[in-house]
Order: C-alpha cells, then sequence, then structure tokens
C-alpha cells in the first residue's frame, strides 16, 4: 500500500453490511485510516469512529456522517460511556478486556462483526504475541452466550499477505428471528 492510500474494506465486512440499515448508528472500533468507517458512511450510518491514533484518524476529516475519538483503549478509561450503537466492526484489533463493554454498547438488535489474528498467525509475522491472536473457537465461545450467532469462521487465508484469522458475525437477541443473510460472495442466495 502507498504512502497514505486508504485500504478496501475487509470482504466479511462488505458480505455482513446488509445486516446493518442505513441511518443505524455504527461503533468502527480501533479505525485505523477508517476504511470501514468510510464504507458506513457511503451506506448512510452515522459512524462514531475511535483510534489512538490521531493522525490516523485525521484521515477521515470532513467525511459527513462521521465523528471521531482519539482514545487509549488499552491504557484510558473507556471513552464510549452511556453510548449505545446499533452497530460495531471491529478488524484487525483485540483487546479482550474491552469486550464487556464493548458488548454493552450494543443495542439488543444490533449487529456485530469482528475480524481479526488468530493463533497460528505467527508463522506469517504480526501479529504474534499470543495476547493479541484469539485461540481455536474463542471468539465463538466469547459471544454465543449475548448474541445470536450468524456466520462465524476460522483458519488461514491467503493472498498477498497470508494470515491465520476469525471472523463471526452477530446480531443481538433482540433482533428478529431470522436475520436475513447476505448473499454468498459470487451469487445469489
Amino acid at each position: 500500500m502507498t504512502e497514505g492510500a486508504i485500504s478496501a474494506p475487509s470482504a466479511w465486512m462488505v458480505r455482513f453490511a446488509p445486516l446493518i440499515l442505513p441511518g443505524a448508528r455504527v461503533l468502527d472500533l480501533a479505525c485505523g485510516q477508517g476504511r470501514h468507517s468510510r464504507f458506513f458512511s457511503a451506506r448512510l450510518c452515522a459512524v462514531v469512529a475511535v483510534d489512538r491514533d490521531a493522525q490516523a484518524l485525521s484521515a477521515l476529516a470532513g467525511l459527513p456522517r462521521v465523528m471521531t475519538i482519539a482514545a487509549d483503549l488499552e491504557g484510558g478509561p473507556w471513552p464510549l460511556s452511556g453510548q449505545r450503537f446499533d452497530a460495531i466492526v471491529v478488524a484487525n484489533y483485540l483487546h479482550r478486556p474491552l469486550l464487556p463493554a464493548l458488548l454493552d454498547t450494543l443495542e439488543s438488535e444490533g449487529v456485530f462483526l469482528y475480524e481479526t489474528f488468530a493463533a497460528g498467525n505467527e508463522v506469517y509475522g504480526r501479529p504474534s504475541n499470543p495476547d493479541h491472536l484469539l485461540a481455536p473457537d474463542e471468539l465463538l465461545s466469547l459471544l454465543r452466550e449475548r448474541l445470536t450467532i450468524v456466520a462465524f469462521e476460522q483458519g488461514r487465508v491467503g493472498g498477498v499477505r497470508p494470515a491465520v484469522v476469525q471472523r463471526i458475525a452477530a446480531v443481538g437477541r433482540g433482533r428478529r428471528w431470522p436475520p436475513l443473510l447476505p448473499p454468498e460472495a459470487g451469487g445469489a442466495a
């Protein structure tokens, strides 16, 4: 990626974005330069983009429907106390102690999309610290008591930079059952 270039949104986030309605209030946690903030803003969502790097957040300046918050998610206070979101998206970030507070901000019918690195990724480079790698089935285990799982996968992904990941799409228990599944990649449902 060239200096200043913004990555495309994750295919996982794009696939499950239809679960999030236009106008929804979306939290993009540890958003970096905001590839998902941009994507959901373009889908007419109101986005709160949070990251510790104020310089990275500056890439979102002037973007409609996006509010940024610079906050140290691991060493500072939880910056979103009392706030609620219709959807939460997290990519390539893991700080387990935040999960309860994060889930407490999700509306009862909200959407939770999470994708990050898992054990085995150390073979491919960073992150390699076990504190930043999910154990097998960890996301599923952490979320199944509070949310309804729509989709979960884990394993090695190829491409330019191979990695080991876990991905989950889940909805709050207040969501009307069954949720409408998005079309499978490459075809209609």
